[in-house]
């Protein structure tokens, strides 16, 4: 007789329905203040019913030994098999394979259907830096002429977009101990040239290598690197043309080996995700740099007055040093603002405003609880502004205008806590805002801050506004999703799978070509377009 007969059944049955309908219950009800939270309570779940199951098994079962032993086996050749792969935006660790194959380069059938007339997209979310283009008009029957991979690379590790101008696309890459930025032929994906800097950052939530998008005015390309490297190369050749270490300029320490070990554990919580002035951010400078009138400007997070710094674009020479609060992970993002230009910059704890020539801080609003804020912000009209967080935060609609004293002041036109751009990058269009709220797809009214509806759960993927369309990348796998938003429902109409990783980087598109990438892979996909009427 094999003993099996003789096992105690019952308390791992009742383990494992208790399991069940608690983690049903969890992915129902409606209580939670953010997604993350729901998937930490899921996660714990899952966790605490396969322990209870194991010790149930090892102690409680009657079980023969063999088969005992056989279970203990089984759990020790877990990492031999299989190893961490970082997390999800909702913190929920993901693992593979060990011994998986790696993703290999690809030509695909098709080329540009345009021949001149593609305009470029230079920088993060776009020529204006705020994730919409008002063309190409896209055909959306994706059902009848549905889009194709032109050419899919292997790429090293990054959270890098692409930036395009002409037939050039560039990006960043952790290439092993040293950071890249690479230059490819857009229509083929070949190299081009390659510029290595010597630079390696690396966390178990949010992995290794630069977490910035280049950008490119004129003939030259400009990137930050994930520990303060910024540079200015040639677009033509990737010479480099002058490099300055933000953590220098702005008296910033480096973490030290002791810190470096403790982010490469994995947590589960975002306690050390609240940033000190004079830091490198936890998880690396992630804030790509902006061009304005012949001046680069970055987030340094440092201390007395080198929060914001403006170099010289053409020379690297400093410029102006100002602001004094904690850096953050959005990028600075320029608009006129109740008739007065300025940089807004979504730092720790405080959104600030700088004085585009000198730097001076024209208005600042606390926000925030001190976790991450990366999302850009979203200008309303002529003297109003969108900031939205995740992590419980939600959304404000503020309004610019001059104080009592002559100086600007911001005010609260409305908020709320429904909408939460965790790190995904919302967009306006007609008096409402389309974007992942909390990894589901929403629609935010900006009359009143209701959210309209959400609908799709796509996780904590970047999008793009294209006239009346929206593309949106999921989180995992990598899907490229067709909607057409509208303030009565988001009406997916065609999707296309791309990845099957994790896809956190924001995208771009030049005409018809969209180029797409995570940390492993990049991909050029043409889209199709609406004919035009003779």
């Amino acid at each position: 007789m094999s003993g099996t007969t003789n096992i105690r059944w019952w308390p791992g049955v009742a383990i494992a329905i208790t399991g069940v309908f608690v983690f049903a219950a969890l992915r129902v009800i409606e209580i939670w203040p953010y997604e993350q939270a729901r998937s930490l309570a899921l996660l714990t779940t899952v966790s605490a019913t396969a322990f209870l199951l194991l010790l149930w098994w090892l102690t409680f079962s009657r079980a023969p030994m063999r088969l005992r032993i056989a279970a203990l086996g089984m759990c020790a050749l877990f990492p031999v098999f299989f190893r961490h792969r970082g997390m999800t935006g909702d913190f929920v660790p993901l693992f593979e394979f060990r011994f998986a194959k790696s993703a290999t380069s690809v030509v695909g059938g098709g080329k540009s259907a345009m021949t001149s007339g593609r305009a470029d997209f230079p920088q993060a979310f776009g020529p204006n830096r705020d994730a919409r283009l008002d063309g190409p008009a896209l055909d959306p029957d994706w059902k009848n002429n549905p889009p194709q991979v032109i050419w899919r690379e292997t790429l090293g590790a990054a959270w890098s977009g692409f930036a395009i101008v002409g037939d050039r696309a560039l990006t960043l890459e952790q290439q092993g101990e040293a950071e890249a930025v690479t230059c490819r032929d857009i229509s083929t994906g070949k190299l081009q040239w390659r510029t290595v800097n010597p630079g390696h950052y690396a966390t178990a939530i949010a992995g290794e290598g630069p977490r910035t998008t280049p950008t490119v005015q004129g003939n030259r390309v400009f990137t930050l690197g994930a520990n303060g490297t910024l540079r200015c190369l040639e677009l033509e050749t990737g010479k480099p043309v002058w490099t300055r270490e933000l953590t220098k300029d702005a008296a910033i320490a480096m973490p030290s080996a002791a810190d470096a070990a403790a982010q490469a554990k994995p947590a589960i919580d975002d306690s050390h995700a609240a940033e000190k002035s004079g830091t490198v951010p936890t998880w690396g400078f992630a804030s790509s740099p902006l061009l304005h009138e012949g001046k680069v400007i970055v987030s340094a997070g440092g201390k007395d007055g080198k929060s914001l710094l403006a170099y010289d674009a053409a020379t690297g020479a400093p410029v102006w040093k100002a602001g004094s609060r904690p850096i953050n992970y959005s990028s600075p993002f320029f608009h006129t603002l109740a008739g007065r230009p300025q940089i807004v910059m979504f730092n720790t704890e405080a959104i600030t405003a700088h004085e585009p020539a000198t730097g001076e801080v024209l208005w600042e609003h606390q926000w925030g609880k001190g976790l991450p804020h990366v999302a850009r912000p979203v200008p309303v009209g002529a003297n109003r502004i969108l900031f939205s967080s995740g992590y419980g935060v939600g959304s404000a609609l503020l309004e610019i205008a001059p104080g009592a004293d002559g100086k600007l002041a911001a005010s609260e036109v409305w908020k709320q806590i429904k909408f939460q751009a965790k790190f995904s990058n919302p967009a306006e269009r007609g008096g409402f805002v389309y974007g992942v709220s909390d990894g589901i797809f929403a629609c935010l009214d900006l009359a009143d801050g209701n959210v309209r509806w959400k609908d799709g759960r796509y996780g904590h993927g970047q999008g793009l506004l294209v006239g009346e369309y929206y593309l949106q990348m999921t989180e995992r796998p990598g899907d490229i999703v067709l909607l057409r938003p509208t303030p009565d429902g988001a009406n997916e109409l065609g999707r296309l799978h791309v990845f099957e990783d994790k896809t956190w980087n924001p995208i771009a598109l030049s005409g018809d070509l969209l180029l797409v990438r995570n940390d492993r892979e990049a991909a050029c996909i043409r889209l199709p377009l609406a004919k035009r009427s003779p």
